[in-house]
């Protein structure tokens, strides 16, 4: 009996872990890491991670049923029926759900779910400002914000919109603030889920129930997801291990406001921000299976740049390349070398999701996995282009690859239908030309075709395959003329651009920015306009610029110069405790300026006061982000950093500014509160 017993009790024992195990996620978490201390360059990873069911929570962050931008709208109910099947599944291997859509706990006070969020008991030890709407964390203290949200971000057209709003005031909403509940496409388990928007209530549903583990999901990721009292950076900051949920989600982005690219590339740049800065992100099919899940809309081919090269510092001059010139039609990943060891390059894995690669490397060998990952890229007849050194990428100087690598050196006439030898003297000037009988192909579309001076060596590179179109030519004196770039259709059926043409000159260089973007988009099938390039004045008087406050002595960060009689706006957030308000309001002061100053604080135009301006009491947030706009006439420009002041204590707001040069009155204020549309690298936290 004894025995029998205790068989049984093993037996037991093996199928609650055996149950265990097979409830558990099993999740790839993709975050991105520096290539080098601050090198500003990024490899993105991933990692496998068993979480156990029993300590995971998914937070869904207000999915509402309305909101003031119809785009926003479909965007929502396009991934939504997925998200419900996330939740489902989730629930159904013993995570919980939390249902948070802020501002409407009143259609739900007598919802079991709210019942027993407020039933759940208080924390014994809750975090410092858990209640409090979270605007930036230490790890983005040294970051730069991607994107433009000061607008609101709704990217609907005008008249829709107009449209829109009537709708939502016959149906006696708010035009501004229509949602009154959570989204019916989101089901509600009465018997299991929590409905709470309250961040002290989150926090002890998640100590608890002994969770561990938090997804975030939910609308919209660069506000409410990041910032809520329950969003991502609480979880980080307060040491839950968060993730975010990157398909099934969206940004607040209006593509007319800088950077100036695709509602969808917006979205990628915050959830960069997110795996560079705050947690990783895994996606819907870890959970339920299937596809990734895009929008209908998102057409945007997949550009993978692949750098691993250090003559000519493509890795700074290509992603500044791409940031100012693809984001409006491309989904891009960007690829680096291992800063020690020249024969890794993480994240190459990227190429079996691309649909186009830009290879920018130099005499790398690999391991003969990785390398076969490229190789299957372009035996796929996958689109390639090359810039200066991809001719000799993959293969070493007259030697072979190291035991345990592998090389390519029949790259450049496989795929690139080149044959590079060697280059000219790099002290021989060579001027680049436009060949008569290519004139009118798609690639030089827009470009002057005037010659120019190359940046760098001429590469020698005749003669080309016979499939090869040649439409640059470049020489030095007293040499044969070397093709500068060429299209060549490969073996395989894949197409390929090639340019020798990359130095860092080159890319100071209108015309050859023209080429590559041509190239690119020539070779991934996508029509191109004419190329164009905004000047710094016309960029500065279009956008808010990052600038540093005091702006004397001039850094490489100040903008151009405000020119006498000009005028400039500086602008920035600032979140007071309680304890910088005991005295009611604030005083602001602006040192160093004569007259032809003004000031707005969260849109309120302040008074000046014994040579101070004044900030009443009902003007400010407490213990949340509060916008602060400069207008400074006559060329005046912010010499000395602004203080504010409140009885004997002194902030000054020295470091990031934002700055733009013109003037329209709308400058002073922005649409939403300073918490949604100020970004925090103009955060000042005393």
């Amino acid at each position: 009996m004894i025995l029998r017993s205790s068989l049984s009790v093993v037996a037991v024992s093996i199928m609650m872990t055996t149950f265990s195990m097979a409830n558990d996620f099993t999740l790839e978490l993709r975050h991105q890491t520096e290539t080098a201390p601050d090198s500003g360059r990024y490899h993105r990873v991933t990692r496998e991670e068993t979480w156990n069911t029993s300590e995971t929570a998914v937070i869904v962050c207000d999915v509402w049923d309305y909101h003031h931008s119809l785009n926003a709208v479909r965007r929502l109910e396009e991934f939504a029926p997925r998200l419900d099947e996330v939740l489902k599944r989730a629930r159904s291997q013993g995570a919980i759900i939390i249902h948070s859509p802020s501002d409407c706990m009143d259609a739900y006070s007598d919802h079991p779910a709210r019942a027993r969020a407020i039933a759940t008991p208080k924390a014994s030890s809750l975090p410092d400002d858990i209640k409090s709407w979270c605007s930036r964390i230490p790890a983005e203290e040294q970051a730069v914000y991607p994107l433009d949200q000061s607008d609101g971000g709704s990217d609907d057209d005008p008249e829709e919109h107009t449209v829109w709003a009537a709708r939502l005031k016959k149906l006696g909403r708010d035009p501004g603030l229509p949602w009154q509940k959570q989204s019916d496409l989101i089901s509600i388990d009465s018997d299991k889920d929590y409905i709470s928007d309250r961040g002290d209530e989150v926090w002890s549903i998640l100590e608890q129930r002994g969770i561990k583990n938090v997804i975030l999901t939910g609308v919209h990721v660069n506000m409410c997801v990041l910032g809520r009292p329950f969003g991502l950076r609480q979880m980080a900051r307060n040491g839950k291990h968060v993730v975010l949920m990157r398909d099934m989600t969206d940004t607040m982005y209006n593509p007319a406001r800088w950077p100036y690219v695709s509602h969808f590339t917006g979205n990628d740049l915050i959830v960069s921000h997110i795996e560079r800065f705050v947690c990783p992100t895994v996606t819907s099919d870890q959970l339920i299976g299937g596809e990734t899940f895009r929008f209908k809309n998102d057409t945007r081919p997949h550009l993978a740049i692949v750098m691993a090269e250090r003559e000519y510092e493509t890795e700074r001059t290509l992603p500044k390349f791409a940031a100012e010139h693809l984001g409006k039609d491309f989904r891009i990943s960007f690829v680096h070398a291992d800063e020690t060891d020249r024969n890794r390059i993480p994240g190459l894995e990227v190429l079996r999701d691309a649909d186009v690669a830009l290879i920018s490397v130099r005499r790398r060998t690999l391991q003969p996995a990785r390398l076969k990952i490229v190789r299957d890229f372009v035996a796929a007849g996958k689109p390639v282009i090359g810039i200066r050194t991809a001719s000799h990428a993959f293969s070493l100087r007259n030697e072979p690859a190291a035991k345990g690598l592998a090389d390519w050196p029949e790259f450049d006439a496989q795929v690139l239908g080149g044959h590079y030898t060697n280059h000219h003297g790099n002290k021989l000037q060579s001027t680049v030309r436009t060949l008569q009988e290519a004139i009118d192909h798609p690639i030089l579309h827009g470009l002057t075709k005037t010659p120019f001076a190359q940046g760098g060596s001429l590469y020698m590179t005749s003669p080309l395959a016979s499939s090869a179109i040649q439409l640059l030519k470049g020489s030095v004196d007293g040499k044969p003329a070397e093709p500068v770039a060429w299209t060549f259709e490969r073996a395989d059926g894949g197409s390929s651009f090639y340019t020798s043409l990359g130095h860092p000159d080159d890319f100071e260089n209108k015309e050859f920015l023209g080429l590559l973007k041509n190239g690119i988009y020539w070779a991934a099938g996508v029509p191109t306009e004419s190329f164009s390039l905004a000047s710094n004045v016309e960029a500065l008087s279009q956008r808010w610029s990052l600038t540093s406050v005091p702006t004397d002595p001039p850094s490489s960060e100040t903008p151009l110069d405000n020119k006498p009689g000009g005028t400039a706006w500086y602008r920035c957030a600032f979140r007071p405790g309680e304890v910088w308000l005991a005295d009611g309001g604030l005083k602001l002061q602006v040192a160093g300026v004569s007259k032809g100053v003004q000031a707005w604080f969260n849109g309120h135009e302040l008074k000046v006061w014994d040579r101070r301006f004044g900030i009443r009491a009902n003007f400010i947030e407490p213990n949340d982000a509060n916008l602060i706009v400069l207008r400074m006439e006559n060329g005046q420009s912010l010499s000395r950093a602004p203080r504010v002041i409140s009885g004997k204590k002194e902030f000054a707001l020295q470091g990031k500014w934002q700055f733009r040069l013109g003037d329209d009155p709308a400058w002073s204020n922005i649409p939403l509160p300073a918490r949604y549309g100020t970004s925090p690298d103009i955060l000042f936290e005393p």
